[in-house]
This record gives structure tokens, C-alpha cells and sequence, in this order.
């Protein structure tokens, strides 16, 4: 082979592995381009990823608020049915106080002039003993007994009243027997004789009348 086409043959290999290593880059760059794609996807799934993580634990946190809250609920209801209960008997207890003030407040209205009577009624026996006796001067007899029915009256006006007793059955309640006998033509158990006016007071025993009974 002549030096010429040696060299022209050299030329040619140079060449071809000129345009081979050309090739070879162009392909690895490709391949670099084309590996970097997935590297991107890669990335763009992870912050997916990330942004579902941090979702869960905003979620999470909102649960876990809500679930205090629900607690702090329940917690202030509880705190509701004590205080409403406590309420509820502290309003009971007062009803019941002002019942039993207006009821104590009504009995003494009702029976106010009970001591008083009870001091005016030697003054009343003491009147009668007094008009039971004959007396010679009629204006005096009359002027005695007019008071004796003022205060009868006024006694009267405070709901005081004498309690019946003669012929009436024997009553232990308005009653007190001082001596008890057997009385032709009676049925037993008869008040046959007054010994002392009994008064009540409404419906209050004020004074028992003292009687004699028929046995």
C-alpha cells in the first residue's frame, strides 16, 4: 500500500471515530435528558406527598381541637346541670320559706289577740259573777252590764266566742269533765252543768269549759 492511501485510510478512521464519539455524546445526552423526566416527576410526587402529610396533620390537629372542645362542652354542661340543680333547690328553699313566713305571718294575724284574751277572761268570769248577784240599784246593774257587753262584743269582733257545752255531748277537745254523775232521764256522757265558760278563739281552743257530766 502506498503512503498515500495509508494516510487516507488513517483520515477515514480518525473520521469515523470522530462521528462515533459525536454519536456516543449526543446519545448520553439524550439519556441524561431523558433520565432527568422522571427525576422531575420524582420531585413533583414528593411535594404531592408533602402536601397530603402536612393535609393529615392539619386534619389531625383540627380533630384533636374539635375533640377538646367537645370535652370543654361536656365539661361546661356538667358544670350547668350542678349549678341549675343548686338553683333549682336554692329557689325550692326559698318558696318554702316565704309559705312558711306568709303561713306563720297568717296565725298570728288570725290569732293576735289570743294573749290578750286569754288576760281578759278572768275580767268576763268576774263580770258574770257580778251580774249574778241581785242588787238593788238597776242603774248601776244596767251601766255594769253594758260594759260587760262591750267587751263581750269586742272580744267577739277578734274572733273569740264561747264554746257550747250545756246539754251538749260530752266533747274532750272543747271539754274538761270536773265531776261526772248519774242524772235520771240523761244519756251518759251529757254536760248536765257549766262550772266555767269555755272560749275558742276561731277555731283555736282558747279555754276549755269545765263541766259535769252525766254518767
Amino acid at each position: 500500500m502506498t503512503e498515500e492511501k495509508m494516510e487516507q485510510t488513517a483520515e477515514e478512521v480518525t473520521t469515523e471515530e470522530t462521528a462515533a464519539e459525536e454519536t456516543k455524546k449526543e446519545e448520553t445526552a439524550e439519556a441524561i435528558i431523558e433520565n432527568a423526566k422522571p427525576a422531575e416527576e420524582a420531585v413533583d410526587e414528593q411535594g404531592k406527598l408533602h402536601k397530603i402529610l402536612s393535609g393529615d396533620s392539619k386534619k389531625k390537629a383540627l380533630k384533636e381541637e374539635i375533640e377538646k372542645l367537645k370535652k370543654e362542652n361536656e365539661e361546661l354542661k356538667g358544670k350547668n346541670d350542678i349549678l341549675r340543680n343548686e338553683y333549682a333547690r336554692a329557689y325550692a328553699d326559698t318558696e318554702n320559706i316565704k309559705k312558711r313566713l306568709y303561713k306563720e305571718n297568717e296565725m298570728n294575724n288570725k290569732y293576735r289577740a289570743q294573749s290578750f284574751a286569754l288576760e281578759v277572761l278572768p275580767v268576763l268570769d268576774n263580770c258574770e259573777r257580778a251580774l249574778a248577784v241581785e242588787s238593788q240599784d238597776e242603774n248601776y246593774r244596767k251601766g255594769f252590764e253594758m260594759v260587760y257587753r262591750s267587751l263581750v262584743n269586742a272580744l267577739k269582733k277578734e274572733g273569740v266566742e264561747e264554746i257550747e257545752a250545756l246539754n251538749q255531748p260530752f266533747d274532750p277537745n272543747w271539754h274538761q269533765a270536773m265531776m261526772a254523775e248519774p242524772v235520771e232521764g240523761v244519756e251518759p256522757g251529757t254536760v248536765v252543768q257549766v262550772l266555767q265558760k269555755g272560749y275558742k278563739i276561731k277555731d283555736r281552743l282558747l279555754r276549755a269549759a269545765m263541766v259535769k257530766i252525766s254518767e
